[in-house]
This record gives structure tokens, C-alpha cells and sequence, in this order.
């Protein structure tokens, strides 16, 4: 998906509405807390300028004591909308640029059932750093407690193999210079289904400019005031110009979507709920 397609889709379709948003200066934090086993972190996603700093809750609610490890990583948004890893070798300079102004501690932590630890966060931005959007995600990630020895296998028993799963949670941590700019745009939706039977809902979501986007996909019955579903949550981020949104949907919401509907893409709640993008379409 090209930056030429990108401009395509914005300007010829006369439904498609593209919104210029400036992004705010002052910091957004996504509260929502997310789980991955016994492991809860909020907030799920910080959004910071200049020198100012956050923190994230991290909380083990399980029944038994764990340890977690924090660290960062450099993630880039596939065109399906999933993060891929990168090394530290094959990123670009914001990407560097960005693992080495921010600091963060703890980064190893012990915690008992029902206990919570304060990771703090910090950022140094260099002197004359280029305006731009930096990011890399934060990785807590739990240390499977050391297993006792097993006995050995007795002759023609085969191999034993103990299978100890490893769960964490990621978050992005964005660092905002100066004044950014991202322009929104939605394209094709239309249902379809997984190879697994499950319906979908999919459309195209463009951006341009300098700056990510992040908010909320809604659906309304076209020309009224009727939600018929929404999702939070739904990022671009500046690697990207377009990317594939897929949401599951259920048999019956399926059945309700079809026919005229008016698709908007819209700021997150925290940060005021504006129309970032909306198009109307058919779904059948």
C-alpha cells in the first residue's frame, strides 16, 4: 500500500472526508487497563511531550508470587494492523532516537498476589531534537519461576517435555516534538468472513502527515442517530500510510450492519471524541 494509493483514496471518493488534526500538546494517557495472565497493566498506552514524565501501574492478580521484567522494544505497525519486532540493529534513527531518551525504573520486579509496582518514566529529549513523533513499546514481560528437577524418563518411556507458558503486555509510549499533523480517511468497508466462518468487518484507513492517529471506529444506521457497534482503541501509526482494520463481529451483528450505514473514525474519549474520518457506504 503506497503513498500514491494513499492520495487516491483521499481525494476521489466524494463520500470520504478526510479531517486535518493537529495533535494536542499537553499528553494523553489510555487508562483502560489491559491483562495477560495474572498480569494487569494501566494504562495501556502514554502519549507525552517535552520533559514530562508518567508512570504505569503494573499489578500481579494472581494467588501466587511473580516476577516481571520491563523493558523496550522497537515495534513497527504491520499493514494488517499487528506489530512486528525489529532489532535494535535494523531500526531507523527516530527509532534509536527514541530508546535512548527515555528511561524508566524499576525494571525487574517481584510482586505478591493483590500487589502493585510503580514503573516511572522519563524523557530527555536532546537538544535540537527534529519535530516528530517517537515511539517504541514497553514490554512487561513474567519470569516463570525456576521448576524443580524432574526425574528422568525410564527406558522406553520417550522424552518428557514440560510446556511453561510466558505471557506479557505491551504498550506504546509516544513522545510528541513540536507541532504535528495527521490526516485521517476511511475507504471500502464491507463484510467478510475468516476461513474459520467468523464474519468481519473490514475497511481501509489512510493517514498522512506526521503525527499517528488513535481512536474509536463507530457504525450508525445511515442518517440517524443509531450506534450499531463500536471499537476503542484502533491506531495508525506514521510508518504506515494505510492500513487494513479488521473487527470481528457476531452473527447478529452482521445481520444489523447490512444495508446503509455511516462508518466514523473518532478521536478517543480522553482526548475529546472529535471526527477524525467518515464514510458511508452500503454493506450487504
Amino acid at each position: 500500500m503506497s503513498a500514491v494509493r494513499l492520495c487516491r483514496r483521499i481525494m476521489s471518493p466524494a463520500w470520504l472526508t478526510p479531517i486535518v488534526l493537529a495533535t494536542s500538546m499537553t499528553g494523553t494517557i489510555a487508562a483502560t487497563p489491559a491483562y495477560a495472565g495474572d498480569l494487569l497493566v494501566a494504562p495501556t498506552r502514554i502519549v507525552l511531550d517535552g520533559p514530562r514524565g508518567a508512570e504505569v501501574v503494573l499489578s500481579n492478580v494472581g494467588k501466587d508470587v511473580a516476577t516481571y521484567r520491563v523493558s523496550l522494544e522497537i515495534k513497527r505497525m504491520t499493514e494488517t494492523g499487528g506489530l512486528e519486532e525489529i532489532p535494535v540493529e535494523k531500526a531507523n534513527d527516530i527509532e534509536k532516537q527514541m530508546l535512548s531518551m527515555v528511561s524508566y525504573s524499576p525494571r525487574r520486579v517481584t510482586l505478591q498476589p493483590n500487589q502493585p509496582q510503580i514503573i516511572r518514566l522519563a524523557v530527555r529529549a536532546p537538544q535540537g531534537l527534529a519535530d516528530g513523533e517517537y515511539r517504541a513499546h514497553m514490554l512487561f514481560r513474567a519470569i516463570p519461576p525456576a521448576q524443580p528437577p524432574r526425574p528422568a524418563a525410564q527406558p522406553g518411556q520417550g522424552v518428557q517435555i514440560a510446556l511453561i507458558p510466558i505471557y506479557g503486555v505491551t504498550i506504546p509510549i509516544i513522545v510528541r516534538q513540536g507541532r504535528l499533523q495527521a490526516v485521517g480517511g476511511l475507504a471500502n468497508p464491507r463484510i467478510d468472513r475468516d476461513p474459520n466462518g467468523m464474519s468481519l468487518l473490514r475497511m481501509e484507513l489512510s493517514r498522512k502527515g506526521n503525527g499517528s492517529l488513535f481512536g474509536e471506529m463507530q457504525v450508525y444506521r445511515q442518517g440517524t442517530n443509531q450506534l450499531l457497534m463500536s471499537t476503542r482503541g484502533v491506531a495508525i501509526y506514521p510508518e504506515l500510510t494505510t492500513r487494513t482494520v479488521t473487527l470481528p463481529i457476531t452473527a447478529a451483528q452482521a445481520t444489523a450492519l447490512r444495508g446503509p450505514v455511516t462508518i466514523r473514525y473518532v478521536q478517543d474519549r480522553d482526548a475529546g471524541g472529535a471526527t477524525i474520518a467518515e464514510v458511508s457506504a452500503m454493506l450487504r
